[in-house]
Formats: C-alpha cells, sequence, structure tokens
C-alpha cells in the first residue's frame, strides 16, 4: 500500500516563513550578544585604565614619601653631628634615632619642638620623631 501525502502551497510557505524566522532570531541574538561583549569590553578596558592612573599616582606618592621622608632624615643627621649618630630606624609611626651620651641636641630641638622626644640613658640618647607629622607637613609645604 502507497501512501501519497499531499503537501500544499501554503505549508511550503508556513516551513521556510518558520526557518527564515528562526535563522532571524538567531541572528539578532548575535547581534545583541555582540554588542553585549564589546560595551563590557569598553568598561573593563575603562577600568583598566583607571586602575593604571590610579597605581601611577600611587607610586608617585609613595616616591615624593620616600623622598621627603629621606630628606628629613639627612637633616636631622645632619642637625645632630653624623659622627655622634650610633642608629637611624624606622619603627611604626617614629624615626628613632640612637645618639652618643655626650650629643648636642639643641638645633634638633629648635627645628622639631616637641614632636622631637628623648630619652637620654647612661650609654646613649634616644630621640623619637612623628614621622606622620613631619612628611605631612613637608609635602603640603611643596
Amino acid at each position: 500500500m502507497i501512501v501519497a501525502v499531499k503537501r500544499n502551497k501554503k505549508q511550503k510557505f508556513f516551513k521556510y516563513a518558520s526557518v527564515a524566522f528562526v535563522l532571524a532570531m538567531f541572528f539578532g541574538y548575535y547581534q545583541y550578544m555582540s554588542a553585549e561583549f564589546e560595551q563590557k569590553q569598553k568598561i573593563e578596558l575603562e577600568e583598566k585604565k583607571a586602575m593604571q592612573i590610579q597605581q601611577e599616582q600611587e607610586a608617585t606618592m609613595k616616591k615624593n614619601f620616600e623622598k621627603a621622608l629621606l630628606s628629613e632624615i639627612e637633616k636631622a643627621v645632619d642637625l645632630i653631628g653624623q659622627a655622634y649618630v650610633k642608629h637611624v630606624k624606622i619603627i611604626e609611626n617614629k624615626l628613632v634615632i640612637v645618639c652618643e651620651p655626650n650629643t648636642n641636641l639643641e638645633a634638633l630641638m629648635v627645628r622639631y619642638g616637641t614632636m622631637a622626644l628623648t630619652k637620654k640613658t647612661l650609654n646613649e640618647i634616644i630621640i623619637a620623631i612623628d614621622i606622620n607629622y613631619v612628611v605631612e607637613s613637608k609635602l603640603n609645604a611643596s
């Protein structure tokens, strides 16, 4: 027994129209996703640029802070006299200078005033200077 299925033009039209509609949906979805992906890439690129600029600013700030700190340490050692200085250390937020017991601290006291805390022992003089105050005043002045 042979069965013949009749197909008319209307069914063929709906078949081709549905295939065309599905292809149009895929094409539209592809366009939408590519535009969204482009937008995400632009946002990521802007974030990277902003992060890079921020890192450069932090690096320059660190360099300026380091230069200011080193110049203050040099000035403090010069005021005391390099021959009298035993050690120079940075502990937490303090610059600690250990000197000989017969060191003249008048010039240092004139420059730093009460910001320079001193402790005199039999073997040495310990001077602690607040780094934050000194460097902030140095960076704000320039």
